[in-house]
């Protein structure tokens, strides 16, 4: 990414998504590779489609009618390409079909042991159920928060910001209904209880507590040139330290802030470096917790001190898992505090709006524990009989996971069908109100703005990008864009464009890109 200031529009790098297989598209006898003669498609969308960058390429695109069932537009619909995080409409549809969208979960703190005078003999166990925010994202109408950048993305974008709520609002909450429930000591520790389900996410784990995405947050503010920047960690969570080494430098300096490390001295020293001009916005990076289990044991003890709870225990000593009974024991425990999760609409909008990659795949692990399994990757063939049982031809997908990464192929087509069952559905206005909107939030808040298509379009995105070290330029896998919209002359459609293989200069072709594939959807909108 290049150094200049990125708001919004960065949001594309972590989100958009698109495909990489054959076209068989109608072509002029004198250049092979431009496109021509679409019927249905618009010429103004060809113009796009036919720049320098995408001579390589490939483009498929369907547009369906959602109450007439005419197809409208359809090339090489039946083809299959990597979508990149459009896969999220597939996991996070399947677990609407499955609980709809006013589905929780509820997160207990079980007590082992008995109580006298206020004191615990025993232990206090959290037994985590996948809740993806655990009470740190919720706006005070009950809505959840979100940055149209997240800091799930803080360190390849610039740009991220952090939403107004504090991440440890549900431990809170739960330590004061310890408080409440008459304990004052525990005599004995504090456990996580993660067994409900394990996988792991480009080499991360996906885990059942999850507190602040399982990220430290590390926000740099600038000073006046030539002194240290001011940087803060958030939450505070001992024993995690920062050692913060960013100058601030003139405002017409190249400046370049590196991503966090850890200490060479001491494993929960967070290292930032690097440079930031005096007159930037803060800039947020993030570290993200391997040892999640520990991360949260020690995030609640401090929670429950600041209630008025003491736990003789260490709180700095990793979770003590081997303490636990059998889980049928834990589940017959009597439980002393209880969280409940936003509503799964809510849940599902957060991961759709910002593309939140482990978030996703949670319900993957979500939908794996429902049927019993602990096996996060038995969760992908459930939601595959989910979508079976709703009518979705699966044959048009080979996914591998539920966050969109590398690997996953769908048709055009098969997205379109998507929606399609999604629009029948009596709760299908939810569902379309969880993606992003064109030109308004998430990852398209800053497309096609000033189009009349604005506000129009609600659409999932999905970026695939690598470098060309052969060439020195940026090559774009896959670009994506599909969902629902309402056109301009009254009409409802269901759509998916994908182009692969585009190569820019740097990264600042993903963002010409993903303008590119929401100007064509926009066109689309006008055009009927």
């Amino acid at each position: 990414m290049s150094p200049m200031r990125v708001s919004r529009k960065a949001a594309v790098l972590a989100i958009i998504a698109v495909a990489a297989l054959t076209v068989g598209c109608t072509v002029t006898s004198d250049d092979e590779s431009e496109v021509t003669g679409i019927p249905g498609l618009p010429d103004e969308a060809l113009e796009v489609m036919n720049q320098d960058q995408y001579a390589s390429g490939r483009w498929l695109i369907s547009v369906e009618d959602l109450d007439t069932g005419e197809v409208l537009i359809d090339l090489d619909g039946d083809k299959m390409a990597e979508p990149g995080s459009f896969v999220k409409t597939y996991s996070a549809g399947a677990a609407w079909v499955k609980w709809g969208p006013d589905h929780t979960v509820t997160t207990p703190v079980k007590q082992s042991g008995s109580v006298e005078n206020g004191v615990l003999t025993g232990d206090l166990v959290l037994v985590g159920q996948g809740d993806l925010t655990m009470g740190g994202r919720t706006k005070d109408d009950g809505t959840v928060d979100f940055a149209n950048l997240d800091h799930n993305d803080a360190n390849p974008l610039p740009g991220a910001t952090l939403t107004p709520q504090d991440p440890l609002t549900g431990l809170d909450d739960l330590a004061a209904q310890v408080r409440a429930a008459g304990i004052t000591m525990v005599d004995g520790d504090v456990v996580i209880d993660d067994r409900l389900f394990t996988g792991t996410l480009a080499g991360k784990p996906v885990t059942p507590t999850i507190i602040n995405q399982n990220l430290l947050d590390i926000l740099v503010t600038p000073s006046a040139e030539g002194e240290s920047a001011t940087a803060e960690l958030t939450p505070a969570v001992s024993p995690w330290k920062l050692d913060n080494r960013v100058r601030t430098i003139g405002p017409d300096e190249e400046a370049k802030l590196g991503n966090p490390e850890i200490s060479s001295d001491d494993p929960f020293t967070i290292v930032i470096s690097g440079t930031v001009n005096a007159d930037a916005d803060p800039a947020l990076k993030v570290w993200e917790v391997d040892d999640t289990a520990s991360f949260a044991r020690t995030a609640f003890i401090e929670a429950l001190a600041r209630t008025g709870v003491t736990v003789t225990a260490d709180p700095v000593t990793p979770n003590a898992a081997d303490r636990l009974p059998a889980v049928a024991a834990v589940e017959a425990l009597p439980a002393v505090a209880e969280l409940e999760s936003l509503p799964l609409s809510e849940e599902v909008t957060y991961v759709m709006k910002i593309s939140y990659n482990r978030g996703a795949q949670t319900l993957i692990c979500r939908l794996a524990a429902d049927a019993g399994e602990t096996d996060c990757n038995k969760g992908m063939r459930i939601s595959q009989k989910i979508w079976a049982d709703e009518g979705l031809d699966t044959l048009g997908a080979s996914l591998v996971d539920g966050s969109g990464l590398e690997g996953n192929l769908i048709t055009p087509a098969n997205a379109v069908q998507i929606q399609s069952l999604m629009a029948e559905r009596p709760d299908a206005d939810g569902w379309r109100d969880t993606m992003p909107i064109l030109g308004v939030d998430g990852s398209l808040a800053d497309v096609q703005t000033d189009s009349p298509a604005a506000g129009k379009v609600f659409a999932k995105t999905g970026t695939l990008a690598g470098s060309d070290t052969f060439n020195d330029r940026l090559r774009l896998s896959t670009k994506t864009l599909g969902g629902v919209m309402d056109t301009a002359g009254g009409r409802h459609l269901a759509f998916t464009i994908i182009v692969n293989q585009g190569f820019y200069p740097g990264l600042e072709g993903v963002f010409e890109a993903n303008d590119d594939v929401g100007k064509v959807a926009a066109l689309i909108q006008q055009a009927y």
